[in-house]
């Protein structure tokens, strides 16, 4: 079992206020974790961020309860690790999860790729109407 050293979340509606609040809990958490390099924290933060505004942005609700998002961060000793959850929402790839970067005319679709790029690892879940990032960034 990894031991975890530091840990912050958030959970409400998602909406732009909880993108303000997710940014408020990663800087406590970096308080708590200094001894984090700088670069890791500003990748991992980016990447966090990015999945949670992609989320705020474009999820749809399954039914008539509104989207609510999940974000639960932990650092340990050699890996930083995010789980970030969309509550109520349709599956969001038809297919599949495609990473790679669109055409530089199209005005989305980049997300997934840059926190590709951003992170060791990308994983997605859904179980039960939720959908899950885990968001890993070794250290």
């Amino acid at each position: 079992m990894t031991d975890v050293i530091a840990r912050r979340g958030f959970h409400g509606p998602s909406t732009e206020e909880a993108i303000e609040a997710i940014h408020n809990e990663l800087d406590a958490l970096w308080d708590d974790a200094s001894f984090v390099p700088d670069m890791d924290r500003m990748t991992f933060a980016t990447a966090v961020i990015e999945a949670a505004a992609n989320i705020v942005q474009h999820a749809l609700p399954v039914a008539e309860k509104p989207v609510e998002i999940d974000v639960d961060i932990s650092v340990r000793p050699s890996r930083l690790v995010a789980r970030v959850s969309a509550f109520n929402a349709r599956e969001p790839f038809a297919d599949d999860m495609q990473a790679s970067m669109p055409d530089s005319e199209a005005e989305s679709g980049r997300g997934l790729a840059l926190i590709e790029a951003l992170v060791t690892t990308v994983t997605f879940e859904r179980q039960d109407g939720t959908n899950t990032w885990i968001l890993t960034r070794n250290t």
